[in-house]
């Protein structure tokens, strides 16, 4: 017989305990069969007349809920299954709601979107204080919004407070619900949370406890509701993003009406989102980042890795600075940093600066002073080299300097030392020739500023082991990086699909759209910067010299960087002026090509085309083995927007896959 994912068990007085279980998983999530599961139960509930008091609580140790399985939300294609599912889920909390008798939640660990949303159709709620007592709505954060009952309860009971909980998707610790009245009691960590729950409920049952609720006043809630909305849409830049815009209009509506009629009105936004591009992309972006927070999930099953009690850096500059700045402060070993003796104190200095201002932001845990101990500067290969057991070289971009460090380099450390390149242009392969058993040697790319980027692409040169990659990918893990894994390829993954991007752009450009236009359109799309204005950040040479390495004639950027026009920042001059107006002066440096107007939607599908199909090549090379490396690249490595997914899993949700190749990459 298969167990009840919610089954009931009599105790003495009549009190009823439900245990909520959904038994081959580490956590409760609301799905398919436990929305099923969960309405049998009520209707036995509905029947058994003689129960005096009901206690939810769950069969897991260290959670109560996680909210809805996102699989099942992704999954969803048919409008009218999804009605069916949340008209259930309603309907399980609205009946649960009706109960003639009183109801505790007794919550231990997560307690999270549809898990919240059964508690507070209960009559109380009690949580233990545990650091995982976690607690809220957090739907927004992928995409959807609470769409079992929480836009309409949550700010019934606990007033306008709620609308921010919502749209910033916060879990709140157990002394903080309680605080704002989410929670009714806390008990300590050690207390036994089902005997709590049951003298709790004989509390309510004695009329000890009056569990009566202040009704909210919420008369001001459209005045509310303008700004929250005003909000989102600064931070989207203008941008439609059904969760949370949705979220408001369901709150703003339903909380002028009846509980019964605000739900209804949840229950139309919620399908109109659930449905949405933007829900299954987020959906997609939290499955990979899933994917990629531990690392070491990556690697190789049963690999031991390699202990780093010491790191060298080669090259101080801005690359060399950043990936000292984050080893220093996630790992705290001993790095011994060589480059010329000019550029060591001032790179020191850098270092200071960067991390005093973590310090002032209370993000370092250790002494400032503490951490620089750590940090040697040489300009030499010393002895002190011996005992290094991983190298990251971030030298000038140039193979015949790469070939000389390689070989002074390997002429000091040991044999089993590690050596990364943090390269962006100079394949892996064609250095390994250069360093003593090449096996050990692979790509390490960071992106700047690397203490706030989070991306590091690793590759896997045609002699680099499995083994070096493993090892890398538990460096990557130490200094708090997220990694993807590719092989060996011109511009690896990020920069093999910036190039085609930039690219396309150019060529609107070239073809009499204006630099404004088709900056408009990508950040319409939802990238954080225009493409020109992207290239005008990194600095136009960095692009020019990929092409002219990859044999790629581009008669703009040509003219620009030979102009002495490196950007902004980097030569102070580029394609903008300081107050963020293109330079009058770059406009006839500007290939002509016959005129082409397009439009807005017409410049992203083309700049985006141009990416995934560079992406397929990468697949199909074998590159990459998975779709996932590639958005996770693009989104933590450029800004892509979360809410398409990635470029690969906005081609699927679109429709583009299919019509290019026939099938979808996901």
């Amino acid at each position: 017989m298969t167990e009840k994912i919610f089954s009931l068990k009599r105790e003495e007085g009549n009190i009823g305990v439900v245990i909520f279980n959904v038994f081959d998983e580490t956590m409760n999530t609301w799905t398919q069969a436990a929305i099923a599961s969960f309405g049998e139960m009520v209707a036995e509930l509905e029947k058994a007349k003689e129960l005096a008091g009901l206690i939810i609580i769950s069969g897991k140790p260290t959670n109560f809920c996680a909210g809805a399985n996102l699989k099942m939300v992704e999954a969803l294609k048919d409008p009218d299954e999804g009605m069916a599912l949340i008209r259930a889920s309603h309907g399980g909390f609205n009946r649960l709601a009706a109960l003639p008798y009183p109801v505790v939640a007794a919550i231990n660990g997560v307690c999270a979107g549809g898990g919240l949303e059964l508690a507070l159709a209960c009559t109380g709620r009690i949580a233990t204080d545990v650091k995982s007592s976690l607690i809220g709505l957090p739907e927004c954060n992928v995409g959807l919004f609470p769409g079992g009952g929480g836009t309409q309860r949550l700010p019934r009971l606990i007033g306008y407070g709620a609308i921010e909980l919502i749209l910033k998707g916060q879990l709140l610790p157990a002394p903080k619900a309680l605080e704002i009245g989410i929670i009714d009691r806390i008990i300590p960590a050690d207390a036994n949370l089902l005997d709590e729950a049951k003298s709790f409920l004989q509390e309510i049952l004695s009329g000890k406890v009056d569990l009566k609720r202040p009704v909210q006043d919420l008369t001001q809630i459209k005045a509310i509701a303008d700004m929250a909305r005003e909000g989102v849409l600064k931070t989207t830049k203008g941008r439609w993003i059904p969760g949370p815009l949705l979220a408001i209009k369901a709150m703003e509506e339903g909380l002028q009406k009846s509980l019964e009629e605000g739900l209804e009105i949840e229950i139309k936004y919620f399908m109109e989102t659930a449905m949405s591009n933007q829900a299954k992309g987020s959906i997609n972006t939290f499955f990979i980042k899933t994917l990629t927070d531990k690392p070491q999930g990556m690697m190789t099953k049963g690999f031991t890795p390699k202990p780093i009690r010491k790191v060298a850096v080669l090259g101080f500059g801005t690359m060399g600075r950043g990936i000292i700045i984050d080893i220093l402060r996630n790992m705290k070993v001993p790095v011994i940093v060589k480059d010329f003796p000019e550029t060591l104190e001032s790179g020191k200095a850098f270092i200071r600066k960067i991390l005093d201002g973590m310090a002032q932001k209370k993000r370092l845990k250790t002494p400032v002073d503490e951490l620089m101990a750590l940090l040697t500067t040489t300009s030499g290969y010393g002895p002190e080299f011996k005992e290094v057991d991983l190298v990251v070289e971030a030298v000038f971009e140039d193979i015949k300097v790469k070939e000389q460090t390689y070989k002074e380099l390997c002429a000091v450390v040991r044999e089993d030392c590690v050596i990364a390149s943090n390269t962006s242009s100079i394949m892996i392969t064609a250095m390994s020739r250069f360093v003593t058993h090449p096996e050990r040697f692979g790509g390490a790319h960071f992106f700047s500023p690397v203490w706030m980027m989070q991306l590091v692409e690793i590759i896997q040169g045609e002699n680099t082991s499995r083994a070096t990659v493993d090892n890398l990918l538990n460096f990557a893990a130490a200094i708090r990086k997220r990694p993807i894994i590719c092989r060996d390829n011109t511009g690896f993954v990020v920069n093999a699909l910036l190039v085609p991007y930039y690219l396309e752009t150019l060529g609107y450009v070239e073809a009499g759209n204006s630099i404004e236009k088709v900056d408009g359109a990508m950040v319409a799309f939802g990238m954080p910067l225009g493409s020109i204005r992207l290239l005008d950040e990194v600095g136009i040479d960095i692009p020019y010299k990929a092409f002219k390495g990859a044999g790629i004639v581009q008669e703009t950027l040509k003219n620009v960087v030979e102009a002495g026009r490196l950007g902004l920042k980097k030569s102070g001059k580029g394609f903008f002026l300081a107050d963020g107006t293109v330079d009058p002066e770059v406009l006839p440096l500007i290939a002509r090509r016959t005129p082409k107007e397009a439009t807005s939607e017409e410049i992203q599908r083309g700049c985006l085309t141009a990416m995934v199909q560079v992406g397929k090549g990468l697949l199909d090379r074998k590159i990459v083995d998975d779709p996932r490396m590639i958005d996770v690249g693009m989104i933590w490595g450029t800004g892509f927007p979360s809410d398409k997914g990635g470029p690969m899993k906005w081609a699927d949700l679109i429709g583009l896959s299919e019509k290019l190749y026939g099938k979808t990459f996901y």
